[in-house]
């Protein structure tokens, strides 16, 4: 007896993905990413009171992160062009593994009694440059190993371990600091040699291959996914011309490839736009709340760590939110509703209603963020081309890494001519026209989220 057309469609049509959860090979790298996240934190502490404890000069403390930052900027974009090019998992490897030795090296000099100012400063330019690596090749392969449809709950859950490390990690690096000087960077190097471990246990799908309804999501690559490969075949020689055409435009922009993507993206431009200006804010008010609490309300520096916390909490809560902000908005209301809310949290800040408040002010500045973070990286993801993603993802991250330092200068020069009231006025101003620029742009506007 003949099969019925729609039995004949049943028998033929993939099988749903198996949930995130049994996704072994996602769940191992997050949990590799994890370790490493924590111990970043923990000796991004470390490391200026180790600075200060060996030199006593605050301005080297500040040289050794300008060091990290500028070679995490100045490398992004080269690094990006050859992310593209790269296997993915080594280059991972090579990064981890890079970071794991400058940061042993640092514990070995302590345990000898022979670290230098010269050699924390070499191991800041490795730090960056390893930053600069691994950020985007990690994503890349979150992307390898994660159907498409659950790419907003893997990025969500990607969100959580950056709120969970920035909450946790600054009082366990100070808590290992206080213990002995050389714990922190022994366990800091740990953390990266985990993550590596863990990168290199992971299978990963075939070059070229997604993961989807198959053994490739769930951690089994091997014949029996032949055959999806081959009925791929004839989809991908159809689009072979658009490919190529697309190949040699993204061989012209080189390493500005990302950039020029980014330009071309009006969603993904506004975004950035907007979660720049979001970090160049916040860490300029963030400073000038921190003056205001120690110097005009005479809070303890415990109680003014305590506060700053409010940022790290918003933003553990906020990936709860992520799943609902992505299905109650589109992508250009979501981009406006987030700025808005940063401009009057800022605002808010200027009340001296003391460390409470601006701690709850900080969770709810921060609560929307994840929702924001996750947004790029899907359209990203989704949208780029996979022979200029990651230079893509290198330049989103190069244009971010600037927000924080800029901040920070913005925030010291308006308080050489400004009061703290006014200051974070002005702050919350900026906030608002980027805010009102999202609002009168009608193609951020008209965005909508990638099929």
């Amino acid at each position: 007896m003949a099969n019925s057309p729609v039995a004949e469609a049943l028998s033929t049509a993939p099988a749903a993905p198996p949930p995130l959860r049994r996704n072994w090979n996602f769940q191992v790298l997050w949990i590799g990413a994890t370790s490493m996240t924590l111990g970043v934190e923990a000796v991004d502490v470390a490391y200026p009171l180790l600075v200060l404890a060996i030199s006593g000069s605050p301005g080297l403390a500040g040289l050794f992160a300008f060091v990290q930052a500028a070679a995490n900027v100045l490398l992004g974009l080269p690094i990006g062009k050859l992310v593209d090019r790269l296997d993915h998992r080594r280059t991972l490897l090579f990064a981890e593994g890079f970071r794991a030795a400058a940061t042993g090296s640092v514990a070995l000099a302590l345990a000898l009694g022979g670290v230098t100012m010269v050699h924390l400063m070499v191991v800041a330019a490795v730090l960056g440059t390893g930053a600069a690596i691994g950020g985007p090749v990690r994503m890349l392969l979150v992307r390898s190993v994660v159907p498409k449809e659950q790419l907003t709950q893997a990025l969500t859950q990607d969100e959580v371990r950056e709120g969970t490390a920035a909450l946790a990690g600054p009082a366990i690096g100070g808590v290992l600091y206080g213990i002995t000087r050389t714990l922190p960077f022994v366990v800091g190097a740990a953390t990266f040699v985990f993550s590596l471990l863990c990168a290199l246990v992971i299978r990963l799908p075939p070059k070229g291959a997604q993961a989807g309804a198959t053994g490739v999501a769930a951690g089994a690559v091997g014949a029996g996914d032949e055959p999806e490969a081959d009925e791929s075949a004839a989809t991908e020689g159809s689009e072979g011309a658009e490919d190529a055409a697309e190949g040699e435009e993204a061989g012209a922009g080189g390493m500005f490839a990302g950039v020029l993507e980014l330009w071309r993206q009006p969603a993904l431009r506004g975004a950035l736009t907007l979660i720049a200006t979001f970090y160049l804010v916040v860490t300029a008010v963030t400073l000038v709340v921190v003056v205001s609490l120690r110097e005009d309300q005479h809070a303890s520096a415990g109680t003014v760590g305590l506060a700053l916390t409010g940022g790290a909490v918003g933003m553990l809560a906020g990936s709860l939110l992520v799943k609902w902000l992505h299905a109650a908005l589109q992508p250009g209301r979501l981009l406006v509703a987030v700025s808005a809310v940063a401009a009057v949290c800022v605002a808010l800040l200027a009340l001296p209603w003391g460390p409470w408040w601006v701690f709850v002010v900080l969770l709810l500045a921060h609560l929307t963020l994840p929702a924001l973070r996750v947004l790029i990286d899907i359209m990203i993801l989704r949208q780029v081309p996979e022979d200029r993603r990651g230079r893509t993802i290198v330049a989103t991250m190069t244009v971010l890494s600037v927000g924080p330092p800029l901040g920070t200068l913005a925030s010291g020069l308006l308080m050489q001519f400004a009061s703290v009231d006014w200051a974070i006025l002005v702050l919350a101003v900026v906030q608002g026209a980027v805010t009102l620029y999202g609002v009168r742009d009608p193609q951020i506007a008209r965005a909508a989220w990638p099929e």
